[in-house]
């Protein structure tokens, strides 16, 4: 539920703070006072777009914070969890979710959820979790097919997560369109399927004919450097191994044989240099060792100039292959080669697959027909239940005459099964029954959407509700049945309900009142959870405007007590 909104520096609301209760909270006040500013706040900390307009004269910035207790809505807590784990945002402490948002008076604003900064779209997804909302417009959703396939759906008891009936469909529908996209990826965009595997039969023939090998990247280099520099090498190899090696007195090995032979005559006398003379033959033997390495290294370059071509082509072709195929490196260049070969091997074996697959095709739309009419049959068994009871909801609503139908027709199969959901509605008698969408009053509407409300309520998963003057436009007994059918909704949700009506706000477990006052030429708009005589006095002002006379107080009295009972 929602537990907590403070609001700062939004238009009227200087700085407000509410702590709203489970059950039904009822918000009251003259018209203009800021119930409106109220509930744009929470849209805003929910998501939705904001103007710098909205920040009150004079202040830098906007702050909205908002608290939802979600420890006794595990559905709802379990799927917030998921999605803030998903996009690395801190999980909730002791089931608490706190949003934040802030307008800056110079345009823009921030976002932080559970402290960690988020962005508009992430309150946007949250919200659709936490709140359905349901005002002079909001309403209109339930003229789209979605949502009444959707309230349809809950009343039946299943949906993609817990029921096996709509999971044999998605799965069967999931297949059916994979297999689809498979043909379709096969078939392909070109329409000259010829061309296309000569173009390919090419690349394969040109990469397979150069040889690729990963070792090129590296070893052709050296390979090359080596030949183009064959002859310097050598000589400096040459010069070295005779350095070290050579007959003359000025070699490093000769050197090293007189220090050796020096060393055995000092050891006689000279007990340290035994050691040296292990050392001198250590060195002896290292600097041979080295003299063949070398001599062993610069005989493999082969100095011949055809070499060199043929080492030059070789690279120049590797090279004009990167640049034709907009690849960086060799082992690119044979991953590349390999892809081409296998889509040239299924364009080959195109129409055998295409064949292949439907048949394949055939069979999963056999499934989806099988599981599609499961679906349709469960869905048309709830129909029934459900327009019988939206039906019983709006007689109490003041439709006496009225009746509902929820239609379940064919149509072809997609992901959502194979009905078309439309509500149907016939106010009065001897009137056809048409779509929602085509009812011109918004105040009907808002009362089938209440209608709706109260029999989907222990299926809807949504922990908020807020009807904002859903009991617009009527009076009386009617407005007394709007106020006991939000109660009853709210045993099931929270309710956060605006409304002019007494009738319908002396329902409320807990009231708020919003009232608008002048200081110092600036407007404030403050609320107040009234209870006892502030509470009669309000529904006595609904009442009697301001003719607060003993005899409306005492009805505004009776209405509270008698909605109490």
């Amino acid at each position: 539920m929602l537990a907590h909104l403070s609001v700062l520096n939004l238009a009227v609301l200087e700085s407000v703070k509410v702590e709203f209760s489970e059950g039904l909270n009822i918000i009251t006040g003259e018209t203009g006072a800021g119930k409106s500013v109220l509930m744009n706040a929470l849209a805003l900390v929910l998501g939705a777009r904001s103007d710098a307009e909205q920040v009150r004269d004079g202040a830098r910035e906007a702050r909205i914070d908002a608290v939802f207790d979600l420890s006794k809505r595990s559905d709802t807590a379990s799927k917030i969890s998921f999605l803030l784990e998903d996009l690395g945002l801190p999980p909730c402490e002791n089931g608490e979710l706190v949003l934040r948002r802030s307008i800056l008076a110079t345009g823009g604003g921030r976002v932080y959820i559970n402290d960690s900064a988020s962005t508009v779209q992430t309150l946007k997804n949250i919200g659709k979790l936490l709140v359905d909302k349901h005002g002079p417009s909001d309403h209109q959703s339930l003229q789209e097919e979605s949502f009444q396939r959707s309230l349809l759906d809950s009343f039946a008891g299943f949906s993609s997560d817990s029921s096996s009936i709509y999971s044999s469909y998605k799965d069967a529908w999931n297949n059916l369109h994979s297999l689809r996209m498979e043909k379709q990826s096969l078939m392909g965009d070109s329409v000259d399927v010829a061309a296309e595997c000569e173009m390919l039969n090419d690349a394969v023939s040109e990469l397979e004919n150069a040889h690729l090998s990963e070792d090129d990247e590296t070893d052709l280099v050296e390979r090359h450097a080596a030949a183009a520099h064959a002859a310097e090498i050598l000589e400096n190899a040459n010069f070295v191994t005779l350095a070290l090696t050579g007959d003359d007195d000025t070699s490093a090995s000769t050197a090293l044989i007189i220090a050796s032979n020096k060393i055995s005559e000092m050891a006689k006398y000279h007990a340290p240099a035994e050691d040296w003379s292990e050392e001198i033959e250590s060195l002896t033997i290292r600097v041979q060792e080295l003299s063949r390495s070398i001599a062993d290294s610069v005989s493999r370059i082969d100095a011949d100039p055809e070499v060199l071509q043929a080492l030059d082509e070789r690279i120049s072709l590797i090279q004009r292959l990167k640049r034709k195929y907009a690849r960086h490196n060799i082992c690119d260049l044979i991953t590349l080669l390999e892809e081409k070969k296998s889509r040239l091997q299924t364009l080959l074996d195109r129409d055998m697959l295409i064949e292949q697959i439907d048949i394949k095709i055939k069979e999963a739309e056999k499934d989806v027909e099988k599981a599609g009419k499961n679906l349709s049959d469960l869905r048309r068994r709830a129909a029934e239940k459900f327009s019988k009871a939206v039906t019983k909801e709006l007689h109490g609503l003041g439709f006496l005459k009225s009746d509902f139908k929820v239609s379940v027709s064919e149509k072809t199969p997609d992901a959502t099964g194979c009905d078309t959901i439309e509500f149907l509605f016939a106010p009065n008698p001897g009137e056809s029954e048409r779509p929602l969408k085509d009812i011109a009053s918004t105040g009907e509407t808002a009362r089938v959407m209440l209608a709706v409300k109260a029999v989907a309520a222990e299926h809807d998963s949504i922990p908020v509700l807020i009807f904002d003057e859903i009991d617009s436009n009527i009076g009386g007994e009617v407005g007394k049945a709007v106020g006991e059918r939000l109660r009853s909704v709210s045993k099931h949700h929270q309710v956060i309900s605006i409304t002019h009506l007494p009738q319908s706000a002396v329902y409320g477990e807990t009231h708020f009142v919003v009232s608008k006052s002048v200081s110092n030429g600036r407007t404030h708009s403050t609320v107040e959870n009234i209870e006892n005589e502030n509470r009669i006095a309000e529904i006595a002002r609904m009442l009697g405007g301001s003719s607060l006379t003993s005899v409306v107080m005492q009805h505004a009295k009776e209405l509270i007590s008698i909605a109490q009972k």
